[in-house]
């Protein structure tokens, strides 16, 4: 039989959008207040440009043609970089997750990593890899690796063993009862990891792009900071938290609708 999903009900509709809306309030009264700073000259605006001067940056990229180029390849860093990151993380917190002795062995020694600043890394990551693409990659792939492998880890080593015994009961062993039992228990925490671990590589995109970039947000918020251009540097400050809101907006749903099937 073949079920028709159904729209949500209206008064479900209208709690979404007001959710929406109170979600609004803080940026208006945030831009409000950024406006009458500005307009109150408390701050030079080579201090803290206005939010007109930030939009006249904006169409002045667009129209030089620089901005989608910076966007592009930040946004292509950042998923190569979580990509990678993930699936290593995934595959590690598992092994930990799941066996005493990998978490006897090595929880101890990543937990020391997971310590190490950022921008630790650069040095290395130059004297490793050079000055192209990977360096940038690696970094933003180790900001990602921890978050996601920490929630994987915790999350199957904390697997109710009920369920466990339940599935050995009726035959499952080893990877079936890891696929039909421990990774559907644990995947809401897994998603939550990885909108973790997503969040964390766009903190890390700007630590990498440090590494001898000449394009990418972050290049930009460091080239405007040399120049003196305080509008392209809050431009480029507003688009990096824009593109976290909407990259974590996506695995907030993701993760949502994972919960609503799985009850």
């Amino acid at each position: 039989m073949t079920v028709t999903p159904t729209a949500p009900p209206r008064g479900v509709r209208r709690i979404r959008w007001d959710r929406v809306s109170l979600g609004l309030v803080v940026p208006v009264l945030l831009l409000l207040l950024w406006q009458g700073v500005t307009s109150a000259g408390l701050y030079s605006s080579s201090q803290l440009a206005p939010p007109a001067d930030v939009l006249a940056a904006l169409r002045e990229l667009l129209q030089r043609d620089e901005l989608w180029s910076h966007l592009a390849i930040s946004i292509q860093r950042v998923l190569l970089g979580f990509a990678s990151g993930a699936l290593i993380a995934l595959v590690l917190g598992a092994v930990v997750g799941l066996f005493d002795i990998a978490r006897v062995l090595l929880a101890p020694t990543v937990g020391l990593f997971r310590t190490v600043p950022s921008l630790a890394w650069v040095p290395l990551l130059l004297l490793w890899l050079g000055i192209g693409e990977e360096p940038k990659i690696v970094l933003v792939a180790i900001g990602a690796f921890f978050p996601i492998y920490t929630t994987t880890a915790s999350a199957l080593a904390q697997v109710d063993p009920h369920l466990t015994e339940l599935g050995r009961a009726y035959g499952l062993r080893r990877a079936a009862l890891l696929f039909s039992i421990q990774l559907p228990a644990v995947a809401p925490a897994v998603v939550n990891g990885l909108r973790l671990g997503l969040a964390n590589g766009w903190l890390f995109l700007v630590a990498a792009e440090l590494i001898a970039s000449s394009k990418g947000l972050g290049f930009l918020l460091i080239d405007s900071q040399n120049s003196g251009r305080t509008d392209i540097m809050l431009l480029a400050i507003v688009l990096l938290a824009l593109l976290g809101k909407i990259s974590d907006t996506v695995f907030a749903i993701a993760e949502t609708k994972l919960i609503d099937t799985r009850f």
